[in-house]
């Protein structure tokens, strides 16, 4: 079993290294698995959805620590949500409520009020991180979790009609689940109207469409080029399904 990591640190920055490391000092040799580190910066909602796509396909018993936190040092409370066999430790702002709601039934509890020694801006290290070490080490007890009735902070369940990431091909991944439009959908992006491919060699170079990606997410791309460079995309850009 592996400590996942999910966030907005960036993967060249100092965070994702002090994180790691205050797994290391509680739970030496776990095993931590870098799923991405490049999630919309303080953007909750695109994370959320994001996130949700990404641990569908995540074996059982993983502890997956989550951290989008524009909120940190604030009144929003941590948490650690039990959900389909998944361990989630993170934020309670919504991050980690789409993949909770999607098994219709979870467990939530909170954790206590961090430590005084703990820096108020950086609880991914001090608070999260010893949470989810404590965790994957089955001592679990010994973090004062609070059983609660729900999550303080549940986002809408669907899909969402946005670009919520890009990568750096310039596709523009977006909320929206591709087994929830007929493929004969027409979508409205950033003033195109694109058709649905298969792959991406159905199309030739330069030409825009969408297709259902590996997450089984609706992308936006452009062939041999750039979506988000040729049709002005970025996290936020709304997308219409128009056909």
């Amino acid at each position: 079993m592996a400590v996942v990591l999910f966030t907005d640190f960036g993967p060249t920055d100092l965070y994702v290294g002090q994180v790691e490391l205050s797994i290391e000092l509680i739970a030496p040799g776990t095993r931590v698995v870098h799923l991405l580190h490049e999630a919309p910066s303080f953007d909750v909602v695109a994370s959320a959805h994001l996130l949700d796509a990404l641990i569908a396909r995540l074996p059982r018993g993983h502890v997956v620590l989550a951290v989008v936190d524009p909120g940190v040092g604030g009144p929003r409370r941590g948490c650690v949500v039990q959900a389909g066999g998944t361990c989630l430790v993170g934020p309670d702002n919504g991050l980690l409520s789409l993949t909770a709601q999607r098994y219709g039934a979870y467990e939530v509890w909170h954790l206590p009020p961090p430590d005084a020694d703990a820096a108020p801006t950086f609880h991914g290290r001090d608070v999260f991180g010893p949470a989810a070490a404590h965790i994957i080490a089955g001592r679990g007890d010994m973090l004062g979790l609070v059983p609660a009735a729900a999550l303080d902070v549940r986002l809408p369940p669907g899909d969402l009609a946005e670009v919520i990431y890009i990568d750096h091909y310039g596709n523009a991944f977006t909320g929206l689940r591709a087994r929830n439009l007929p493929p004969d959908a027409v979508l409205e992006v950033g003033g195109r109207a694109l058709t649905r491919a298969r792959i991406f060699a159905d199309r030739a170079a330069g030409e825009a469409f969408w297709y259902e990606n590996s997450l089984g997410l609706v992308e936006i791309a452009v062939a041999r080029g750039s979506a988000a460079r040729d049709l002005g995309l970025g996290v936020g850009s709304p997308v219409d399904v128009t056909g």
